[in-house]
């Protein structure tokens, strides 16, 4: 915590040293946390936030927040409320008592259990471009003064060009490997319909070459979808809504959707859950879309015969979930890649996949608060494990 008879030339020497490491940071949630925790430092407030707008969408949504549960990450907020006037308006703003004020939205406040007092906000400005909201809330002691929103206008002006320029390098990252990644089934399309358009070629064959068509116009489809959701989770606009529910009921559902698929490759699927586990607090719908991810690889990577078997235990208030295989295995140089954006292992290369679904459930679990790791045998099998905080 700075303290309070912290000099003005020591507290810009502490501006100079968190603008160098901003700099130094190209990964967007890592950056955005040192951002609110540096301001709620040099303010000496109770809590820092960041909510970053859309220009496109006209869109604001609450990002980042030391008092932040992970899953009120993308919450949008109205531009009617005190942040989307700093927007609006371009300029900080210093509030002593929120409640006061018609412009205060509640929402993020009660659903985090955080009493805002006082609040001061700038605007995240670059090259003209309005990037999004640093705000400080409650001053440790006293009122926020005119050296505090000059501080904060500082941080926020170094906190702009850092965000533009991660985003900036992500976006750039992975649209050049999405389009290296669009190659070859565009060559593959682009093969089958001119061979098409020869005139030696049979019904029969012909027949071949649409199914091929089809397949890699498919994969074309997965792709893209999978594309987006990942760049919506990297850039941090995927909104996480919570709700309570039994994760016995959701695996036995991904368990049922998978079945199919299951038996088609001989392969047995066991969800083991114990009967008195209690409910757990998450977003449904994305917890759903990384089983029926994880289940999906383990049965695509599994031999005829083979089973999965899904175990959830809650050990030290923390959700445990294993799905483990007797597949084909991992080598295990190639662990450290697995969640990699693209990556696939080199001796899988023949089953169709596009290298981005474990990106996506990393990300996920993330926007969580939890971790997933990996962890395999060469030619005994592998298992992936979810940690996630209980709520």
């Amino acid at each position: 915590m700075i303290k309070d008879d912290m000099t003005q030339l020591e507290l810009y020497r502490r501006l100079m040293e968190i603008s160098r490491d901003l700099a130094s940071t190209l990964d967007l949630d890592p950056l955005l946390n040192r951002i609110i925790e540096a301001a709620r430092d040099i303010i000496n407030a109770e809590a820092a936030s960041i909510l970053l707008y859309d220009d496109a969408g006209k869109q604001l949504y609450f990002q980042a927040a030391t008092n932040m549960d992970p899953l009120m990450r993308g919450i949008s907020v109205p531009m009617d409320s005190i942040a989307g006037w700093i927007i609006t308006n371009r300029q900080p703003v210093r509030i002593s008592d929120v409640n006061k004020d018609q412009r205060y939205f509640k929402k993020v406040a009660k659903t985090v259990s955080f009493a805002t007092q006082s609040i001061m906000g700038v605007p995240l400005i670059t090259k003209d471009k309005v990037v999004g909201v640093l705000e400080v809330l409650n001053k440790q002691q006293g009122e926020f003064s005119e050296t505090d929103e000059d501080l904060l206008t500082v941080l926020g002006a170094q906190a702009a060009v850092a965000i533009e320029n991660t985003r900036l390098f992500q976006q750039s990252d992975l649209i050049a490997e999405f389009v290296h990644e669009l190659r070859n089934p565009l060559a593959s399309i682009n093969t089958a319909s001119y061979l098409l358009l020869r005139p030696e070629i049979s019904p029969e064959q012909g027949r071949q070459i649409v199914q091929n068509i089809q397949s890699e116009t498919m994969r074309l489809t997965t792709l893209t979808s999978s594309f987006l959701d990942l760049a919506r989770l990297e850039s941090g606009r995927v909104q996480f809504h919570k709700s309570t529910f039994s994760l016995k009921a959701m695996l036995e559902e991904c368990k049922s959707l998978m079945q199919a698929k299951a038996e088609e490759s001989n392969v047995s699927i066991l969800i083991e859950v114990p009967g008195d586990i209690p409910d757990i607090q998450a977003d449904r719908d994305k917890l759903k879309q990384v089983a029926l991810n994880l289940l999906s690889n383990a049965i695509k990577y599994n031999r005829p015969g083979g089973k999965v078997v899904v175990t959830v235990q809650l050990v030290e208030n923390e959700w445990q979930l294993n799905f483990t295989d007797t597949g084909l295995g991992i080598p295990e140089d190639e662990l450290p890649r697995m969640f990699e954006k693209f990556y696939r292992v080199r001796a899988t290369e023949k089953i169709t996949g596009t290298g981005l679904g474990l990106s996506i459930c990393k990300g996920i679990i993330q926007g969580h608060g939890g971790r997933i790791s990996v962890k395999s045998k060469l030619g005994e099998g592998t298992q992936f494990a979810i940690n996630l905080p209980q709520k």
